[in-house]
């Protein structure tokens, strides 16, 4: 039987029924193949082709779908090194798949672990398969083969049952079999550049109910050098760990014994999330918004009309008191309706932009906790704006400036994507269509480029989402706009219009910080610590050479405090080396050192964190070169300039 197979220059060939990519490569002479895509799906060189292509591309190395072949093989050898160093009978497989910038595998080590120190040996094993070329080969068998075959692997008898069908794939290399969908490369010797990065636990599943894997990350690249700046970018990264450097310059601690997942921020870190709210402050009440405050907890009932009760009660936390049940809010929503719904609102009152630096708590998993990136307790820059549907446009606008404008002063680039109405949506699709046009024109009239990902809004409106470049070019999901039909109809949200009557009032949920725990996180990735002048906690240290400078030194700190500066005097009697060292360390903007000759000159040396010295400025000036630099809120120091 024959198939037919259509080419991208648009050519058209038949071939008889089971050819397999490889043969129809090696029949038109294409080097370097190692996959390719089949009626848009990944595919592996030896699997045949059963039924008509209407369109196949072939993969090389250099091609955006090539990590997923390569990286997928990489975590096989990796289990197959694992199996064979632990030995076939000791050691469980659980699932290895590809993730982004890498892969994993989990295992279950019946005799012995897996730890940091075992990466080298395994390492050494995946060598060794990598330099035998085995050939990786694609089987098709029943579910009772499947069963008969991992008979011994519980984890995989539980995914086979979990198949739809009798028919699974399995692959092999060497004496390793995987149940797997794949896709993989020919063979195990295709790719050589890959590093195992951590160890871990990780639940079965991720589900606490079940048992602890142990979980080995590895990356793999085709090309040695790009492997080598990848290890490079990651060196960097774990120097910027904010869950490092947060402790160390004092900002914030972790207790995961009394507090999981709830951060305590230290006076340093205080001044920070401060100056934080209060620049955001400042840009809300020159846009007209309205600042409130709403409880922490209320009453159960509020949660059951506004949803959550129905569809978030398991990541809420709830107390009862005097017969009645409280639920600790996961949101601030619910209870900006409330204060709307305090008011009679005409539609000249309207817009009304309420906003709120609001606590709130959310139950997480211990297992996904990071930081201050995923945590349980966090305060959302959190702003509703109620207004008419002919507003909608204008309010976004309003929105996409503030959000520019917040992001510029930190030094972000960001790109856009728009999320339009799912399958599962409430209100009118006619609605939806206004609403989302409304979106598209506003990103259109911002010049903002966007993605549009199709059927991905939430269930109660379309939304807008900001994903922030970090200054080592990752990523992150922060500001986020959303229009909302649902909640305004469950609350009966209206306003009086001009024909006297009631309509329900459009509601646009938006953050832009979104949580101000993990934006602080970002920010200290993102500056490595060395925060602008404006934001840091500490902006100026005068240090006094020895003690008989001391006197002089506690003057000109008390000229930087009436100036309004966070100032510190270090006098302790340690080494001015060690004490500058220490500044350095603390990432303070600014040292001032003091000794005899400023003293008697009355001019300052001054010295930044990064080690430029600047000499004989006078106090004056040095104080209004600050001034200027910290409200101006610049991103670099003045004086290295």
């Amino acid at each position: 039987m024959k198939i037919k197979v259509k080419f991208p220059d648009g050519s058209l060939r038949e071939y008889e029924k089971g050819i397999t990519p490889m043969e129809i490569v090696r029949e038109m002479g294409i080097k370097k193949v190692i996959g390719a895509v089949v009626n848009g799906e990944l595919w592996d060189l030896k699997r045949p082709l059963e039924e008509d292509c209407e369109k196949i591309r072939f993969v090389t190395l250099d091609d955006p779908e090539a990590p997923e072949f390569y990286r997928h093989t990489m975590s096989h050898i990796l289990a197959q090194a694992v199996m064979r160093i632990y030995g076939r009978d000791n050691v469980k497989l659980g699932i290895g798949p590809t993730i982004e910038n890498g892969f994993y595998y989990d295992f279950d080590i019946k005799n012995g672990k897996i730890t940091e120190e075992d990466l080298p040996k395994i390492e050494q094993e995946m060598k060794k398969i990598i330099k035998e070329n085995l050939p990786i080969e694609r089987k098709t068998i029943s579910k009772t083969e499947a069963k008969e075959l991992f008979k011994d692997q519980p984890y995989k008898l539980e995914l086979i049952e979990e198949i739809e069908g009798d028919i699974v794939t399995v692959y092999q290399q060497g004496e390793f079999v995987d149940l797997c969908r794949g896709p993989h490369l020919p063979s195990t010797g295709v790719v050589k550049h890959f590093k195992l990065l951590s160890v871990s636990g990780a639940y079965w599943r991720g589900s606490e109910k079940n048992p602890m894997l142990t979980r080995v990350y590895g990356t793999a690249f085709a090309k040695k050098e790009d492997l080598e700046n990848y290890l490079k970018f990651l060196e960097e990264a774990q120097k910027r760990d904010h869950r490092k450097l947060g402790p160390q310059l004092e900002l914030f601690i972790l207790n995961t014994e009394f507090a999981p997942g709830m951060p305590f921020f230290l006076p340093k870190g205080a001044i920070v999330l401060n100056e934080l709210m209060n620049f955001s402050r400042e840009l809300h009440q020159q846009r007209g918004y309205k600042e409130i405050f709403t409880p922490l907890i209320m009453n159960e009932q509020l949660w059951k009309i506004s949803g959550h009760w129905d569809h978030y009660a398991e990541n809420m936390y709830f107390i009862e008191k005097d017969e009645e049940r409280y639920a600790v809010k996961p949101m601030n929503c619910p209870g900006h309706i409330l204060v709307y719904k305090s008011m009679t609102v005409s539609y000249r009152d309207l817009p009304l932009r309420f906003f709120e630096f609001g606590r709130v708590h959310r139950y997480e998993r211990s297992g996904v906790l990071h930081g201050l990136m995923r945590v349980r307790s966090f305060t959302q820059d959190d702003a509703h704006i109620f207004c008419t549907p002919e507003q909608i446009e204008e309010e976004i606008l309003g929105v996409l400036d503030l959000v520019n404008v917040i992001y510029k002063q930190f030094g972000f680039t960001y790109r856009v994507e728009l999320s339009t109405m799912p399958e599962d949506h409430m209100g009118d699709e006619a609605i939806w269509e206004k609403a989302t046009t409304a979106l598209k024109n506003a990103l259109e009239k911002a010049n903002l480029p966007y993605k549009v990902n199709e059927g991905e809004g939430a269930f109660y409106g379309p939304k807008i989402d900001f994903h922030i470049k970090d200054s080592l070019g990752r990523e992150w999901q922060c500001a986020t706009i959303q229009l909302d039909f649902m909640m305004p109809e469950k609350f009966n949200v209206t306003y009086i219009g001009p024909d006297n009557k009631e309509h329900t009032v459009v509601m646009i949920h938006r953050a832009i910080y979104g949580s101000l725990e993990r934006f602080f996180g970002i920010l200290i990735e993102h500056f490595a610590g060395a925060f602008p002048t404006w934001i840091a906690p500490v902006q100026v240290v005068v240090i006094p050479i020895s003690d008989k400078h001391s006197e002089g030194a506690k003057k000109i700190v008390k000229e930087f405090s009436k100036s309004g500066f966070r100032v510190f005097l270090d006098n302790r009697r340690e080494t001015l080396g060690y004490r500058i060292r220490q500044a350095q360390i603390q990432k303070i903007p600014y040292m001032v050192i003091i000794g005899d000759k400023e003293l008697a000159s009355g001019k300052l040396s001054v010295r930044t964190r990064t080690g430029k010295e600047i000499r004989d400025l006078s106090l004056e000036e040095f104080v209004k070169t600050l001034r200027e630099e910290v409200a101006n809120r610049k991103l670099e120091l003045t004086l290295e300039g």
